[in-house]
């Protein structure tokens, strides 16, 4: 009995580490073609609050969860085409243009909530969707093969993200641009509009890890409900070497540690609370300090682009 207790938990913990690992690979994915590009984007926070309150008000007027992932797609694209023009156009430091914009995303969110919803409402979200054969494997289907699209959506990303970065004309472009802009722009690829592409991706892709905690997960809006999970998702592309492989690792790391200090609590597993608590982010402090030094960053990372100069 005692080890088909034990094999429940584990299953319960696996399948919310999988769900839990949604948002930061969304996020980070973005992120990663975002600083391939010699651009950090530090407002990835503010970009998914708006994407999830965006993805949240569209799914309660329209009462479509589809819906409300197009409009917080569209939002995404908005917030990063807002930081391309300041960061890649104005070439403003993008430290502080991204901590504005993380600011902005976070204020106008919580002022548009208080405006036109006012308090906590619940949306029917996204229904999970079971694999058909694959769902009823033994312990893998129900950790795997029991999730709502948006999971799948983000798993599949990864592979399709590494052929997309590695394997294509535009990712190679993307990474010339990152590392030799200076040689890319006399081979004919624009700087400005490579990067521009990938604020607008990586806003995407942030939005709808906002908009998955809403209509994904909670199926609510709440203020601060990415709880810190853009500055995660910045560090995890550190931590993942530029890789969407790498990502996954570390998104995995994060959110199965995540996980169980979760069902420390609901399940009352005997394990210190307080170490379960802070477990998530020793994992990837500890994570950052192990890849520390064994990083290779894009070398133009942070530096505004001028034609005619170098970096």
């Amino acid at each position: 009995m005692d080890g088909i207790i034990n094999s429940e938990i584990m299953i319960i913990i696996l399948a919310a580490g999988i769900r839990l690992a949604t948002p930061y690979l969304l996020a980070a994915l973005g992120e990663m073609f975002v600083q391939r590009s010699g651009v950090y984007n530090l407002g990835v926070e503010g970009i998914m609050m708006m994407g999830a309150f965006s993805g949240f008000y569209a799914t309660l007027q329209l009462g479509s969860p589809l819906l409300g992932i197009a409009v917080s797609l569209v939002v995404g694209a908005l917030m990063g085409l807002l930081m391309a023009l300041v960061s890649v156009t104005f070439k403003a430091e993008q430290g502080i243009s991204g901590i504005g914009l993380y600011m902005f995303g976070w204020g106008l969110s919580g002022l548009l909530f208080r405006l036109y919803v006012g308090g906590i409402t619940s949306v029917e979200g996204l229904k999970a969707v079971k694999v058909p054969l694959l769902s009823s494997i033994p312990f893998l289907g129900p950790v795997l093969f029991d999730h709502n699209g948006l999971v799948y959506t983000a798993f599949l990303l990864v592979p399709v993200t590494g052929f997309i970065l590695f394997k294509s004309s535009w990712g190679l472009n993307v990474r010339a641009v990152g590392n030799k802009p200076e040689a890319a722009d006399t081979l004919g690829v624009s700087v400005v509009l490579i990067r521009y592409q990938c604020l607008i991706v990586g806003g995407m892709l942030a939005a709808l890890a906002g908009a998955f905690l809403t209509i994904g997960q909670a199926n609510m809006y709440a203020d601060n409900i990415t709880a810190g999970r853009g500055f995660i998702a910045i560090a995890l592309v550190y931590f993942g070497r530029w890789s969407p492989w790498g990502i996954l690792l570390g998104s995995l790391l994060f959110s199965l540690a995540d996980s169980f200090q979760s069902m420390v609590q609901v399940l009352g597993i005997n394990f210190p609370y307080e170490l379960a608590v802070v477990l998530p982010y020793m994992v990837t402090i500890i994570a950052l300090a192990i890849s520390y030094g064994r990083v290779w960053a894009p070398a133009a990372l942070g530096k505004p682009f001028q034609r005619g100069t170098r970096g």
